[in-house]
């Protein structure tokens, strides 16, 4: 038995014992909630960063869409987002807009313009069916068709998608079925151009893909009143849709310019375009106030930033009296 001495020495042990104990858990449980503050704090801030970085990216883009997108009557000075314009009264010839309109550019698609002109200028048969090889297929720029290897179509048909809806294969197909190849067609190409005065432009290809295939506004407007000589070009340019029967299914390509499909312009022949080099470009004749309008839109920044031009252009136009039009013609 112990006598009350040694029980208390020995409480006071265990005493000092569990105070020793609790002592060495509190750094360790300050040290886990400091961590776990910092944490949620860190959390915070970098929710608060991508938060405030998000928003500014909201803004930026907000800002750059308003730039252009500012509601406009056409009584103001006209601003457009193509970095090379040009708009021309097609009866007379009178530039009524100019902006960096000689310098050479990458066209794209509008190439089409050209291609199906020189196809047409060979009368071949429109209802001849030709069929899409491996040599359509675009191993350039990797761009996507519905028009599969094998697939079959008529001239008529290759020449709707390729102008109506920018089908690469379309446009391959027709120049590889030239007389004399792709290397005949391209060299028709160039000597149209030369025909036409356009003396700044040279092409490589039949699709546009090729960014050598090179030009100028004033050039493509010369082009475009060429090709709107064609009944055929300004006919499929201009239609909205058409149904295609691919592989027994029916199909639905639509037009490019969205201006077309909306149905509130008067457009007599359309062509758009784009790769990265050349960026957005849109030509058009259409019918502004009563007048037979050309209107050429190079390397617009933005993807809608081209309608929104056009639309600018008809709203200048239409607020204006002719006359008065010539006066400011340079952007």
């Amino acid at each position: 038995m112990m006598d009350n001495k040694q029980m208390g020495f020995y409480m006071r042990k265990f005493i000092l014992f569990y105070i020793a104990i609790m002592l060495s858990f509190a750094p360790m449980s300050v040290y886990a909630e400091g961590k776990k503050s910092h944490k949620h704090k860190a959390h915070i801030s970098k929710k608060h960063k991508v938060s405030s970085k998000s928003r500014h990216h909201r803004l930026a883009s907000r800002k750059h869409k308003n730039v252009y997108a500012k509601a406009y009557d056409g009584s103001g000075p006209l601003q457009l987002a193509s970095s090379k314009v040009l708009v021309i009264n097609q009866l007379t010839g009178e530039k009524l807009f100019e902006k960096n309109t000689n310098q050479p550019t990458p066209i794209a698609s509008v190439t089409k313009l050209m291609t199906a002109m020189v196809m047409l200028d060979a009368h071949l048969p429109m209802d001849e069916v030709l069929a899409i090889s491996n040599q359509d297929v675009d191993y350039l720029k990797g761009t996507h068709s519905r028009l599969s290897v094998g697939t079959e179509l008529t001239r008529a048909e290759l020449l709707q998608l390729a102008l109506m809806s920018s089908e690469n294969r379309a446009a391959s197909a027709l120049g590889r079925n030239y007389p004399g190849g792709m290397n005949a067609f391209l060299g028709a190409m160039n000597r149209k151009a030369a025909l036409l005065g356009m003396n700044a432009t040279h092409f490589y290809d039949a699709t546009g893909l090729d960014s050598a295939n090179v030009s100028t506004a004033e050039d493509l407007a010369k082009m475009v009143n060429a090709a709107y000589h064609y009944p055929e070009i300004r006919q499929v340019s201009t239609a909205a849709s058409q149904e295609i029967t691919l592989h027994g299914g029916a199909n639905n390509f639509v037009n490019t310019n969205s201006l077309v499909r909306r149905g509130d312009w008067v457009i007599g022949l359309s062509k758009t375009g784009f790769i990265n080099e050349a960026g957005r470009c849109l030509v058009m004749q259409a019918e502004i106030s009563g007048q037979p309008m050309i209107i050429v839109l190079l390397n617009s920044v933005g993807k809608m930033s081209r309608i929104g031009d056009a639309n600018r252009i008809r709203k200048w136009i239409e607020h204006n009296e002719m006359a008065s039009l010539g006066n400011r013609v340079n952007g």
